[in-house]
């Protein structure tokens, strides 16, 4: 650190008032989390100045011995993880993952289901406004306005109507367990694949605490931040590999392609260039940890905060999208609450408590606004806050949202909010 404040004091002013952010504020985001200082430690290492474009034993670059071993570390630690046949940890994040899980699966203009984006889904789950909705025909099935999950009934009708070639399930903003078994009968009445997307609950699948899609799914993609505490980056698994469907022929070699194969030529050189092997390395700490006895432990710590959190919003009134959660992650209905998504971001930010606006089922406002917002424990649960702290930041957050512009009361909680994190630092120095 002492290199960046002697060469470059300008940044190195803007990284200490980051850091100060993250210790001095609560982080509510759901698909954000701190990652252990060895994480940190091998992202910001040498590895960073290693060209290595191909994959380990194949090379088009000299020099790869070392980073070789470490992406082999980190697929095997992957595979261990989640009981995945082939893993790929080259993708730079899970929307890349999924950009070459559909180029490998489906051709452009292919029939594919996706969870609408404002019922919980993802950009790359079909928004007309991404690659995926531009590239596919993408059809967006709902979740239920009684129940808040899933609505099979609709996605079994329009398997039957579109004969999709792919289904995706997952979302980045569902608070209920993906429900992989019904999926994947539905897919199979289509003779379409299923495509898993568990960038969210993807630590707690690891620790055994969310169903696993890799009995059921073809393919399956993931970030490895949110739950899973590691780098920034995405990887793609298969529970088990399979011959190549389409009968396309290796040209060199005369035999029929395995689906790894033609993911990880559409990794690269398909969507991407050299690997960064910097974070490939950091990725596989964070998979060694997430091995360890102690990260179930955690994952437990936040589903419990979680649960624990959605039963105080219920007992204030709060119409919480799904009626509760089973995971990291809660949708806030604030429709009653004569308060926007957008306003209760940015004032709940005024007291130093960072959520993000996020539409809910059926809202009636934009993108921009939103009438919910999404608010996840793993960020909190690592610094190590558990239900006295959670009852004390629902009641800071219900203060803000009845009075979002009382300033003095934003002050006021402010200072109780600096006061707990200090209690629970995320770093010891």
């Amino acid at each position: 650190m002492s290199h960046l404040a002697q060469h470059d004091s300008e940044l190195f002013h803007i990284l200490g008032k980051e850091i100060h952010r993250e210790e001095s504020t609560l982080e509510l985001i759901a698909s954000e989390n701190f990652t252990s200082q060895s994480v940190m430690e091998m992202a910001g290492g040498v590895m960073t100045n290693k060209y290595a474009e191909g994959y380990p034993g194949k090379r088009y670059y000299g020099g790869c011995d070392f980073v070789d071993e470490a992406e082999n570390l980190a697929r095997d630690r992957l595979s261990e993880l989640f009981g995945a046949e082939y893993t790929n940890v080259q993708p730079h994040s899970g929307s890349q993952a999924n950009m070459a899980a559909l180029m490998t699966f489906i051709k452009p203009g292919d029939t594919v289901l996706g969870l609408d984006l404002a019922h919980g889904g993802h950009l790359t789950h079909g928004s007309p406004v991404n690659f995926s909705g531009q590239l596919y025909n993408f059809i967006s099935y709902h979740v239920s306005r009684e129940t808040g999950r899933v609505d099979f009934n609709e996605v079994d009708r329009l398997a039957k109507e579109h004969q999709p070639k792919l289904i995706i399930c997952g979302g980045s903003a569902y608070p209920r367990f993906i429900e992989f078994e019904m999926f994947k009968e539905i897919a199979d009445k289509s003779n379409a694949f299923l495509m898993a997307d568990i960038a969210h609950p993807s630590g707690l699948v690891a620790a055994g605490l969310h169903p696993s899609p890799m009995p059921y799914c073809d393919v399956v993609t993931s970030t490895t931040h949110k739950t899973l505490r590691g780098p920034r980056g995405g990887i793609i698994m298969m529970g088990k590999d399979f011959e190549n469907p389409w009968g396309k022929i290796a040209a060199k070699s005369g035999r029929v392609k395995m689906v790894s194969e033609l993911i990880d030529s559409t990794v690269m050189p398909g969507i991407q260039g050299g690997p960064l092997m910097h974070i490939i390395a950091a990725k596989a700490v964070a998979f060694g940890e997430a091995l360890k006895p102690e990260f179930k432990t955690y994952a437990k710590n936040v589903i419990n905060n979680a649960k624990s959190m959605a039963d105080e919003f219920l007992k204030l009134g709060y119409h919480l999208v799904s009626d509760g959660t089973d995971t990291h992650v809660m949708l806030i209905d604030l429709s009653t609450k004569n308060i926007t998504g957008k306003s209760a971001e940015i004032n709940l930010g005024k007291a130093g408590i960072t959520v993000n606006k996020n539409m809910v089922p059926f809202d009636e406002r934009s993108p921009f606004v939103t009438s919910g917002i999404r608010v996840g424990t793993p960020a909190i649960t690592t610094r190590g806050m558990g239900d006295s702290e959670i009852r004390k930041i629902v009641r800071w957050m219900n203060q803000i949202i009845l009075d979002p512009d009382n300033e003095s009361l934003q002050s006021t909680i402010k200072s109780d909010v600096n006061a707990l994190c200090s209690n629970f630092p995320i770093y010891s120095h």
